[in-house]
């Protein structure tokens, strides 16, 4: 059995353009909130966390809607399709809004826009990829979100002029259409569907179609809420370094004008450059595994960087452990969560991720903030360790959703 790696790469541009669309909203978005509406900081942190408050419903909402519609283009494409459509007409109304209060209505309908299609993107490829193999699959979708933030960050450099935003948010939505066009003209979805109904299925296909209407067993609940606890601890960590850090570097650290992204960006790219290899490798030693390898890597990192105190070169090893790890949890985490749903929940049990890991990031930055406000800034990396620790023992509960060895 082996992965269609072409056609994996054309469904990846669902997740290709989210992604584009995530890297201008979140390095964007604050700029024209301050720059053109003088809107405080507070107040920006306010309307930056709306899309992950939104997401704890949309996504589950969408995912579960997906599920249960059947359409002559599939059921995961409709929502593709028009929630596509819809998020870039409104970026494009909003590039045109001068006043507050329109631009913050029309941001909201872009986010719900947003929320339409984010899980039935991801559950396309858990449908059209065999259950062995979703670890690899998801590899390359992590992978195409990477392109899609880099072809976005190539477009702000090129097409942002002295704060005149028409030209990018106009190749930008030629981008995320263009995409989604690809993906709609390479990837039929409804006969690739039927194709796979009718190729002789795995015993644990056949387990899992018996066991559709039915009630979830008790262990293998207690598997999923441990996973799903497990992910909510460790996005609180790492979305407690990444919306802090430079932040930190520039308090304890000492460090001056970018200096700081040096860390980032190595554990940015040793991250893309482990998808694909890790998961290959977990394709070997199971998803579990790997997912503890990425929490132990993390927690080192977080807890070396607590322990050291002040900068040094060494650091960069240690955000290299950052990327490893994240990557390793990031390739078998949602692979393992769809493991678990019952024939026709994948769009459900994929909002299901989502919602925790869009909790994470409504709460640490309160949780967190509150620290670094009240403390000091030192708590930043012991606050991720903890983290960290608490998703590891969460883990060592999961006893489902992993590769089955053959």
């Amino acid at each position: 059995m082996r992965l269609n790696t072409q056609r994996t790469i054309c469904i990846g541009l669902a997740f290709f353009s989210i992604c584009a669309f995530w890297q201008f909203y979140d390095n964007e978005i604050p700029k024209i909130l301050k720059n053109s509406f003088g809107m405080k900081e507070t107040m920006t942190g306010l309307v930056m966390s709306l899309d992950n408050i939104l997401a704890l419903f949309l996504l589950p909402l969408f995912g579960r809607w997906s599920d249960h519609t059947h359409t002559r283009i599939g059921k995961r494409m409709p929502f593709i399709l028009i929630g596509n459509l819809l998020a870039c007409i409104f970026l494009l109304i909003l590039g045109h809004l001068s006043q507050l209060g329109p631009f913050l209505f029309c941001l909201v309908l872009l986010l719900l826009a947003m929320g339409i299609y984010r899980s039935p993107a991801v559950s396309l490829m858990a449908d059209l990829t065999p259950a062995p193999l979703r670890s690899q699959g998801n590899a390359i979708i992590n992978l195409m979100g990477a392109f899609g933030c880099f072809c976005t960050l190539v477009l702000i450099k090129v097409f942002l002029k002295k704060n005149q935003y028409g030209p990018l948010i106009l190749s930008l939505v030629l981008l995320m259409m263009v995409s989604i066009l690809i993906l709609f003209l390479t990837v039929p979805e409804k006969k690739l569907i039927d194709e796979m109904g009718t190729q002789p299925k795995t015993e644990e296909e056949k387990a899992k179609e018996a066991s559709k209407g039915k009630k979830m067993p008790k262990a293998t609940q207690r598997s999923l809420i441990h996973v799903l606890v497990a992910v909510f601890f460790w996005y609180s960590a790492y979305n407690a370094v990444t919306t802090a850090f430079s932040r930190y570097a520039q308090q304890v650290w000492h460090l001056q004008n970018g200096a700081y992204a040096d860390c980032l960006m190595i554990g940015t790219i040793v991250a893309v450059l482990s998808y694909l290899p890790i998961g290959h490798v977990s394709q070997k030693i199971g998803r579990k595994s790997m997912i503890l390898f990425g929490i132990g890597s993390m927690a080192l990192a977080y807890g070396m960087a607590t322990i050291m105190g002040t900068y040094s070169q060494i650091m960069m090893i240690w955000f290299a452990c950052v990327g490893i790890g994240w990557a390793a949890i990031n390739v078998n985490s949602y692979p393992m969560v769809v493991e678990m749903s019952q024939a026709g929940d994948i769009g459900l049990f994929t909002g299901m991720y989502y919602t925790f890991s869009m909790a994470a990031q409504v709460f640490t930055p309160i949780a967190s903030g509150f620290l670094l406000e009240h403390v000091g800034y030192q708590t930043l990396f012991p606050y991720a360790f903890v983290c960290m620790i608490l998703a590891a023992i969460t883990m060592l509960g999961v006893h489902h959703g992993d590769i089955k060895k053959r």
